[in-house]
């Protein structure tokens, strides 16, 4: 391997005492720097993904991977807003929660601490090059980012924009290591040095974070698929329904939160399915459909039960009729991820029932499942969105980088 990943993260771990330790005010301007040499760089950036682009188009990349491949003006700017807004949020480091006196006359609180070094694998998507970066920064962390080989140039002209604001703020650029190989080898041997590295983080295709599930001797946050539902219950407002399976299904289908499966209560199926009908037709949806709604498609194809666990990622849905709010709950449950759920209803008993009981990770109330993202809750922007429940669930942000030590305050106190 001409990479020395052992090298890189015991650099790394020698580098993250300096970034954890950064006071408020340097914190705040090492982020507002990776912004400025963002838009500094941004020519640079864009002729780098042109590079990775025409690879991608002469290697026979999918079309859902070459969208999330792409960037432009508008899309460098948009990261660059990110890292501003991150930037700007309360510090998370040092704050001390829930200090409480116990009999002993001692008081105890939690100290928020960062994790270490966090190491991110992922596939595609240059954007998550900085926002992975700037959110590990922000919680204290050094930051391992390794690549897929589709991005290769634009991920190291996004290096050196990291590299150049740690330098303009004295700080060593192994605090932020973007590896420049793609061997699979190199992320085989990272996923071993549990010495070093602190928590892994894949975000990519089911494959790829399974295996380093399955291999990494370092814990690991697992996102492996997002099959998200709409569920339009009997009392809904088609009003509101038809817009959102439009934006949750066609806006953008490659990406997690779109949704795959549509659930519809038998009581209102023989109104809306008709209007759903136009609105995949005006798409071109493919749609696999259970034998109470297939009649109401053209060209539909008869629901299979692998159906109901796909994640399509492309102009195709699963559709099924349910008797009840209980039945649609019942296939969430066994059928989804954890990623994220949307329910449609005026009732708000119903509402209220499907929060509580759908234990995925984002619940929507007549809302579209594309706001399942870091930055439209109020993240600034998202590592990865955790579909397993610990230590952290759904979209993930500076906070969730961090975790949590015991501070004891005493004046003398010697325990009885």
């Amino acid at each position: 391997m001409s990479f020395d990943i052992r090298h890189a993260a015991a650099k790394a771990s020698a580098a993250k005492t300096a970034i954890a330790n950064l006071d408020q005010g340097a914190r705040l301007q090492l982020l507002l720097d990776v912004a400025s040499e963002l838009r500094k760089a941004t020519d640079s950036v864009l002729t780098a993904n042109q590079i990775d682009i025409q690879t991608a188009h002469a290697s026979g990349l999918p079309a859902p991977m070459i969208d999330r491949l792409t960037l432009d003006f508008k899309g460098v700017e948009s990261i660059a807003l990110a890292v501003e807004d991150i930037a700007k949020q309360p510090e998370v480091l040092g704050s001390v929660s829930n200090i409480r006196p116990m009999p002993s006359g001692i008081q105890v609180g939690k100290m928020r601490i960062p994790l270490g070094v966090v190491a991110m694998i992922y596939e595609s998507r240059p954007n998550v090059t900085i926002d992975a970066a700037v959110l590990c920064l922000k919680a204290g962390n050094a930051v391992i980012l390794r690549g897929g080989k589709e991005a290769q140039a634009s991920n190291q002209a996004l290096a050196d924009v990291l590299h150049a604001a740690l330098q303009k703020n004295g700080l060593s650029k192994d605090v932020c290591t973007v590896i420049p190989d793609p061997d699979r080898e190199i992320m085989n041997d990272m996923l071993t040095l549990s010495d070093d590295i602190d928590l892994i983080i894949p975000r990519g295709g089911e494959g790829l974070i399974r295996h380093v599930s399955e291999n990494s001797k370092i814990p690991v946050i697992q996102h492996f698929k997002g099959v998200c539902h709409l569920y339009i219950d009997a009392q809904a407002d088609l009003q509101k329904a038809l817009p959102i399976l439009e934006n949750g299904k066609t806006q953008r289908t490659g990406v997690c939160n779109a949704l795959e499966t549509l659930l519809i209560h038998k009581d209102i199926a023989a109104e809306a399915l008709p209007h759903i009908a136009t609105l995949f037709a005006k798409h071109d949806v493919k749609v696999h459909a259970c034998e109470r709604s297939l009649a109401f498609f053209e060209n539909a194809v008869a629901a299979q039960d692998e159906d109901w666990h796909a994640e399509y990622l492309a102009l195709e849905i699963a559709v099924r009729v349910v008797n009840d709010f209980e039945r649609a709950v019942e296939h969430i449950q066994q059928y989804g991820s954890g990623h994220t759920e949307v329910i449609v209803t005026e009732n708000l008993a119903n509402a209220q029932r499907f929060m509580r009981e759908v234990n995925s990770s984002v619940i929507m109330l007549n809302a579209s499942s594309r706001f399942s993202d870091g930055g439209e809750l109020g993240l600034g922007a998202e590592i990865g969105i955790s579909t397993s429940k610990l230590h952290a669930y759904g979209p993930m942000g500076a906070e969730q980088l961090t975790t949590e030590k015991f501070v004891v305050y005493g004046d003398g106190h010697i325990r009885a």
